[in-house]
């Protein structure tokens, strides 16, 4: 896994989320402050192909972590991807770490 640094942590709103760019890749990463956690999904939202999903809501459906697409409400879990609403489509999630206020994604060799 190659770990690359995103951004400092106070770049992204409490409780919402920024688009970072990793080569090709746009990684929507998200700073849940009411569960003190940090995630990172693809920011495709996969049902029709926008970039959007760094802009959605967070919230949690029981206690699953979720973002919803802000212009389809596709739900996803910030954990695994699953999307909660239907199984037609998932998102692909990535680990995040803080170090000293900077945070950093990981991605997977090949990606």
């Amino acid at each position: 896994m190659t770990w690359f640094y995103a951004c400092r942590a106070e770049d992204v709103p409490e409780n919402g989320g920024v688009c970072v760019k990793y080569r090709e890749l746009q990684i929507a990463l998200f700073h849940f402050t009411r569960r003190n956690q940090w995630y990172a999904t693809q920011n495709e939202c996969p049902h029709r192909k926008q970039m959007a999903l760094s802009r959605g809501m967070i919230g949690t459906q029981g206690d699953e972590p979720k973002v919803a697409c802000p212009f389809h409400k596709k739900t996803f879990s910030l954990m695994t991807g699953e999307c909660l609403n239907d199984d037609q489509c998932a998102i692909k999630t990535y680990e995040v770490r803080l170090e000293e206020g900077k945070v950093f994604i990981g991605i997977v060799s090949g990606e």
